[in-house]
């Protein structure tokens, strides 16, 4: 049973490292970043904008703001490594940008969160449900994707072997 699990494994292993190998795929994750960054710095601006005047905050508001302010500095670096990896062709592979991708999204999510949250905590959960079904739908997609791609390239034909068409 172990040898079978240890099989799959290192099948998965195979198929991940003929997926990534494609040409162009490190070039349109560097872009799908920027997006994302671009986005949540557009989120982050739109959503801390009501508090910048408010005489008080209460506590979700509060945490809105310390987010943002926080990951609002961190993916504007972002953007600006991103642009330089987009120059140079390939990612940088620092830890500390790795870091620093996982910090302020983090945050953002964080952010967003809060900040529904203070409208009303329905909204609240509302984001946190929707983002969780969001990664769930990506998760499932970029699988897809991604195996079938391998298929695809392994194929000597180019056909991936398979007539399956399933969504």
């Amino acid at each position: 049973m172990q040898h079978d699990r240890e099989a799959t494994v290192d099948e998965d292993e195979q198929k991940w490292a003929a997926w990534s190998r494609r040409p162009g795929l490190e070039q349109e994750w560097i872009r799908q970043n920027n997006v994302m960054y671009g986005g949540l710095i557009g989120i982050g601006i739109v959503m801390v904008q009501p508090f910048l005047t408010a005489t008080s905050l209460d506590v979700s508001s509060l945490i809105c703001v310390v987010a943002f302010s926080i990951a609002i500095p961190l993916l504007a670096g972002l953007v600006l490594v991103t642009h330089q990896e987009a120059f140079e062709r390939h990612a940088s592979g620092s830890k500390l940008v790795t870091i620093a991708q996982s910090v302020a999204v983090f945050f953002a999510f964080t952010g967003i969160v809060a900040g529904f949250w203070h409208v009303t905590w329905m909204a609240g959960v509302g984001v946190l449900v929707a983002s969780v079904l969001a990664v769930a739908v990506h998760s499932a997609g970029y699988t897809r994707l991604m195996y079938r791609g391998t298929r695809d390239a392994s194929a000597p034909d180019g056909s991936g072997g398979s007539d399956d068409t399933e969504a």
